[in-house]
């Protein structure tokens, strides 16, 4: 059974997480376990109309298909304002949840609706970076990576594996190594093994403009990114770079490589998001068990309006429900 956390109920979490239900329940052998609050998601399913029989887990047998676990307990409010502390307090128990469910062995994967960062930091978390990071933290590991992949309308899919993610763009060249760039390659090979492509071709980009231009422009080309794409072409690994992004994402998309390795957030999500934003997956590879999310956030200007697009979650859900399947 995959688990599913509803994320922050302020936001279009709950909303598009139904939606997708609904449409996936239609398929055989589809069981999912929604993590979040019962009264809250059975009075927005009978606004919403998706029609779905929420069991309460404790209550469940072993034929449903759908359950909720509901770690709060007590009743939430039907309506909150955007971004209210309870909201983002409550979105950081489904998370804790869903986690230990996963890590006992209840559930084989996890599928996390979207959180906001400065909701949850004001509510007096401050050392929350991302729901990546609780993760990989909750699991004692720090091998793990993050990888955003999307495809456009004519199939044509970009991969990308993050070295860093959410940290300042000043703090980038101090917090790139041989060995986490290293480990981004090795988790970008591995997870085209793990789609079962015919190849694992990766493209690794620099982090300079023209990367580096031989060292004028920069040197982490030179000194840490270059050393560990030799490493990794020492080990066998199908691995180019460092290249130029603006070249590399190109050749990506026109089959070129299977997935390309960037070394810090927006040089990796913008061409992702410019040609997969209702398609794009965030997938974390190297946890110990399987978490992808949709590639979007809480979205609070659309929250309650019965209009947020499920596309990124159902090809979340999808992505987990193949890899669970492997």
């Amino acid at each position: 059974m995959i688990g599913i956390t509803v994320g922050d109920i302020t936001g279009i979490g709950p909303e598009v997480t139904l939606k997708a239900v609904a449409t996936l329940l239609k398929e055989p052998k589809t069981r999912f376990a929604l993590i979040g609050p019962l009264g809250f998601l059975r009075t927005l399913d009978r606004k919403l109309e998706t029609k779905l029989d929420l069991v309460a887990a404790v209550n469940s047998g072993p034929y449903d298909r759908l359950v909720v676990i509901d770690p709060i307990g007590a009743a939430m409010p039907d309506s909150l304002p955007a971004g209210a502390p309870a909201g983002a307090d409550a979105a950081m128990a489904f998370l804790y949840e869903g986690a230990r469910q996963c890590l006992g062995g209840q559930l084989i994967g996890l599928v996390t609706a979207p959180v906001n960062k400065e909701a949850i930091i004001r509510a007096g978390h401050p050392a929350f970076t991302g729901q990546t990071e609780l993760l990989s933290e909750l699991c004692g590991q720090k091998d793990t990576a993050m990888m955003l992949l999307g495809c456009d309308d004519r199939k044509r899919w970009l991969r990308v594996a993050l070295v860093t993610t959410h940290i300042p763009l000043r703090s980038v060249p101090h917090a790139l190594t041989v060995d986490n760039v290293l480990n981004t390659i090795r988790r970008a090979a591995e997870s085209c093994r793990l789609l079962k492509l015919p190849r694992s071709r990766v493209g690794v980009c620099g982090l300079n403009p023209h990367a580096g231009e031989g060292g004028h422009i920069g040197d982490e080309e030179i000194r840490i990114i270059r050393p560990a794409v030799e490493r990794a072409l020492a080990e066998g690994l199908d691995v180019v770079g460092p290249m130029s992004a603006d070249t590399l994402f190109h050749e990506a998309f026109i089959g070129g490589y299977d997935a390309v390795v960037a070394m810090y957030h927006d040089q990796g999500l913008g061409p992702l998001k410019l040609i997969g934003f209702e398609t794009g997956v965030n997938w974390t590879l190297g946890l110990k068990f399987i978490r992808t999310s949709p590639d979007h956030g809480t979205a609070y200007d659309i929250a309650g309006k019965g209009v947020a697009n499920p596309s990124s979650m159902i090809h979340a859900i999808r992505l987990a429900l193949k890899l669970a399947e492997a």
